[in-house]
């Protein structure tokens, strides 16, 4: 079942497991699909450049799971530093449209290789490379449609994990014998 966003000529794919509650992506099939390393994806993790939404990890032997929301964010990261764009600078960049409640989807950035700019319409865009100041741009919305068609591969992973069926009480431990 598909429906399309409002203002948009998209259809919305129903992402697996969305219908049963909150699932996650581990670590490991995300790093395969935004394409960086587990190292990478831990330390964005553990300095809050991108924080797993579904669940963290608590403590040893636990997986972090990660959102689609936040595999496109990570999506975003690797693609500024793939053109050169600095750590320092995407994290300015992502914690600008996190303080803003600005969601990824509906922005374009762009970058001189110094800044990274957040246009909200195609005219900013426009005025951004007429002065010269845009060098590359990401838009963002087309992204979500590439991944949406990779994540929806990858095996999810219920947020809380299902409690364990109670065993009914014995009748010999009920009674008294009286």
């Amino acid at each position: 079942m598909s429906a399309s966003r409002p203002g948009s000529s998209h259809q919305e794919l129903r992402l697996p497991g969305l219908d049963e509650g909150r699932v996650g992506y581990r670590g490991p099939a995300v790093c395969r699909v935004v394409g960086i390393t587990y190292r990478q994806l831990d330390y964005w993790a553990t300095t809050g450049l991108v924080e797993p939404s579904v669940r963290d990890a608590e403590g040893s032997g636990s997986q972090r799971l990660y959102s689609f929301e936040d595999i496109v964010t990570l999506k975003v990261v690797k693609r500024l530093l793939d053109v050169g764009v600095s750590l320092q600078r995407i994290r300015r960049a992502i914690d600008y449209v996190r303080d803003r409640g600005l969601s990824l989807r509906n922005l374009t950035l762009a970058s001189d290789g110094e800044t990274v700019y957040a246009a909200t319409d195609t005219s900013d865009v426009v005025d951004l490379l007429a002065r010269g100041q845009g060098v590359f741009a990401i838009a963002v919305d087309p992204l979500y449609d590439e991944m949406e068609a990779e994540v929806t591969a990858l095996p999810a992973e219920p947020a809380v994990a299902a409690a364990p069926a109670e065993e009914p009480p014995s009748e010999a431990a009920g009674s008294s014998g009286a």
